[in-house]
């Protein structure tokens, strides 16, 4: 879609934070995005902008929401898409939130007219391989998470970094509501749940995603990673903290900020 020129002046803040590695000042552009459509087209500007992607469409992505009707997309930088362990002290992060997640990897092309044909089961049925992630959740806004929503849309959702466990193929009759998750952050008492994935299951949200991703034409091939939403909200870590997240039967993931 074309850009208004208020999309266009946030398409240019985003892309300075990025660059200088400073938050901007959201408060000036708080109304500056009025349909999360408008969100979406600022996250692809800023990538073309940033070099990020070219012809080929982003091959990591994240996806999630409260509820299916409230999902939302958005594609992630390549720089920033790591695998365990890593130490990660070398992004410019302002913030360290931390969400755990399950990944999900498509194990074959999907194109616009595939991904309008599928349920959530034969939506399931592409994926290959899993994997425990870790999504660090980062602004580039200077009030993060308290900017404007479509703002935080705009900016990849509060991406900072994805890191990745090893991959496992993929139980799709695995019971969700049994999965127990241990997340420890540096010194702090671990926190632990079982079966707290917002919508049930991570593969809820793939239809949804399959079908944004391609609604332009583009075919997402064959490795195309989604992480699908945190099992434990956002946990707030610092700079110097490592970092361990674990899902039972499934791997973990490490790493240090």
């Amino acid at each position: 879609m074309t850009l208004t020129p208020t999309a266009t002046e946030v398409v240019a803040a985003l892309c300075a934070a990025h660059r200088k590695h400073q938050p901007a000042d959201n408060r000036c552009l708080a109304q500056a995005l009025s349909t999360p459509d408008e969100g979406y087209a600022v996250q692809h500007a800023v990538g073309r902008q940033l070099g990020w992607w070219g012809a080929v469409p982003a091959l990591a992505w994240k996806s999630g929401g409260g509820t299916p009707d409230t999902i939302t997309h958005a594609p992630l930088p390549p720089a920033g898409v790591r695998h365990s362990p890593v130490d990660l002290g070398s992004l410019p992060l302002h913030s360290r939130g931390i969400e755990a997640e399950i990944a999900l990897r498509l194990g074959s092309a999907v194109d616009v007219a595939r991904a309008a044909s599928l349920d959530e089961a034969a939506a399931a049925a592409l994926v290959d391989a899993m994997a425990v992630s870790v999504e660090v959740v980062d602004s580039r806004w200077r009030d993060g998470p308290d900017a404007a929503p479509l703002l935080r849309l705009a900016d990849g959702q509060s991406h900072g970094a994805l890191v990745l466990g090893d991959w496992r193929p993929f139980e799709p009759a695995r019971d969700w509501a049994a999965q127990a998750v241990r997340v420890q952050i540096g010194s702090a008492a671990p926190f632990e749940c079982r079966g707290t994935h917002p919508l049930g299951r991570p593969t809820a949200v793939l239809t949804a995603w399959l079908r944004h991703a391609t609604r332009e034409g583009a075919v997402l091939p064959a490795g195309t990673v989604v992480t699908t939403g945190s099992w434990v909200g956002l946990l707030p870590a610092q700079a110097g903290d490592a970092v361990t997240v674990a899902f039972d039967g499934l791997g973990e993931v490490s790493l240090r900020f």
